[in-house]
């Protein structure tokens, strides 16, 4: 039986949701979406005409659609600054909650959300979406199933050219402190400790703003990651740079495993296995002949999958693996690599959780 969700934001991302993510879970039964809502009447045409909602299924106040609809849980499509009111809302009326990333803007925000979403007894996950591309996917379960060997290390580069304003999205991202870790390292950092397979023991990070920036604070980021099972990675992540290398969904990124190194670059995976017979390659000016390997297959990836993984787990299945508890991780690597720039020192990010727990 469908589950029923009233959708909270359905302009700018939002519009991404009641346009793709939402449908292709109500077209095969595994949601009825039962109300939309958002501050901004225009916004709410998306919903009406991509979700075939009536108006009167649509409200400008997220509390009276909760009050008027029998759902089951909320999505909440917001910006992190408004999410805890609509959080407690949701949970006042019994609903679990799918939410955007990050959870809050602060790590102590979201510690606290946590702990009343586990007070309350609700089930709430976050939509890390890009952990669940297709080809991150493929490449993290050739890494899991060990047959290229053990993990060494990993590589990932993230490149754009939003330098000007509002080439990137309008307004927002161009006056936060750490638009590019708040936007794009949320993912990035993410993606490597899942990749890496442990949580994070240590960060250092260097950001910064160039001159020729729009941007008011830090839109390059440099970062090194040591993790709990040894493994280690770099991120290399600019939204201020002449070109565009390796954007949204094409991102770099290189696992080097212990018989071959693995390259994700452009959504195409190739292993370059070690042969210890080969003869040295001194001036090497570039890979040797790989090995194509077919990206995983399925119906729905990124948010979608996420949408059926919630309705699974809501439904008794397995928790997901961005539940709010386990998704604290994630706003801990922003935190941490926001300090480790302020400072000029290296963060215990492990520490630094738990620090903000006691709190």
């Amino acid at each position: 039986m469908a589950q029923r969700v009233i959708h909270v934001g359905c302009g700018g991302w939002g519009a991404m949701w009641v346009g793709e993510f939402l449908p292709a879970n109500v077209e095969d039964d595994t949601i009825e979406v039962v109300a939309a809502v958002d501050q901004d009447p225009e916004a709410l045409e998306n919903a009406n005409r991509d979700l075939d909602l009536p108006d009167e299924r649509c409200y400008t106040d997220a509390e009276t659609a909760f009050e008027s609809h029998d759902a089951e849980f909320a999505t909440l499509v917001v910006p992190p600054e408004v999410r805890k009111p609509l959080v407690e809302a949701a949970l006042a009326h019994d609903l679990d909650l799918l939410t955007e990333k990050p959870i809050a803007p602060t790590l102590a925000e979201a510690v606290e959300i946590a702990d009343i979403v586990e007070q309350a007894g609700a089930r709430m996950a976050v939509t890390m979406s890009h952990r669940f591309d297709r080809d991150k996917t493929t490449l993290r379960r050739r890494i899991q199933r060990g047959e290229y060997g053990p993990l060494d290390y990993l590589v990932f580069r993230f490149t754009q050219r939003y330098r000007q304003r509002d080439e990137w999205v309008a307004g927002r991202p161009y006056e936060m402190d750490h638009p590019l870790l708040v936007e794009g390292g949320v993912h990035h950092l993410d993606l490597l400790a899942s990749l890496a397979g442990a949580k994070c023991e240590r960060l250092y990070a260097r950001t910064w703003n160039p001159e020729w920036s729009d941007f008011s604070g830090d839109s390059q980021a440099l970062v090194t990651m040591e993790f709990e099972n040894g493994v280690h990675a770099t991120y290399e992540g600019a939204t201020t740079n002449a070109v565009s290398m390796n954007g949204w969904n094409n991102e770099y990124v290189r696992a080097e495993c212990r018989d071959a190194t693995l390259e994700l670059d452009a959504r195409e995976l190739t292993a370059y296995p070690y042969d210890p017979d080969a003869e040295p390659r001194h001036t090497a000016s570039g890979p040797p002949e790989g090995e194509t390997i077919p990206l995983d297959d399925r119906e729905k990836w990124m948010n979608s999958w996420l949408i059926e993984q919630f309705c699974q787990w809501r439904a008794g299945g397995e928790p997901m693996p961005t539940r709010v508890s386990e998704n604290l991780q994630s706003v801990a690597l922003i935190e941490a690599a926001m300090r480790s720039s302020e400072r000029d020192e290296p963060v215990a990010v492990q520490e630094l959780l738990e620090h903000v727990r006691r709190e």
